[in-house]
């Protein structure tokens, strides 16, 4: 499972762009993270939206309901497989590309932050206990490019002496 969360001033995005986003940021991470786009595998990602208050957020020391400011937080939580500098380099450039098309703007905005975090393996839970990457693999391995696989099992292998 794939956790993004975006955090926007309130009303920063609309319905629509929401909507958007729900399935181009989903794909900014899948395609990378399986190797292809595979859209059955999408129901292994969530991206929950959160809007604060102008008044709950600061940018460079003020509040936005004195400032205001296009200031957005996108938290990407991934379970540890083979992610790569450059694999992560596409997650964090295809996530700007996604926010700034459905914004409509040309380029994203300076004060558009994301956080890529790899949980360690044994440190997600699901489906009443410990999930590992393997266990992805063995009851989706369809979802994933042959090579892809073959990238995770030995990462995991290396990482976690498996």
């Amino acid at each position: 499972m794939t956790f993004i969360h975006v955090m926007t001033p309130q009303g920063r995005l609309n319905a629509d762009q929401r909507r958007v986003l729900a399935k181009t940021l989903t794909d900014a991470v899948l395609v990378p993270e399986v190797g292809k786009l595979t859209p059955e595998a999408r129901r292994g990602y969530q991206v929950h939206f959160a809007e604060r208050p102008l008044d709950m957020i600061a940018h460079g020391g003020e509040l936005l309901s004195d400032r205001p400011s296009d200031v957005m937080l996108i938290d990407v939580a991934v379970m540890d497989c083979c992610w790569t500098r450059e694999d992560r380099a596409t997650v964090i450039r295809n996530i700007h590309t996604a926010l700034a098309e459905a914004c409509g703007m040309k380029t994203p905005s300076p004060a558009w932050w994301i956080n890529f975090r790899i949980i360690e393996e044994g440190s997600w839970g699901s489906r009443g206990g410990v999930l590992s990457f393997l266990d992805l693999l063995e009851h989706g391995a369809s979802h994933f490019s042959p090579e892809r696989a073959a990238a995770i099992r030995t990462s995991l292998a290396v990482k976690y002496e498996r």
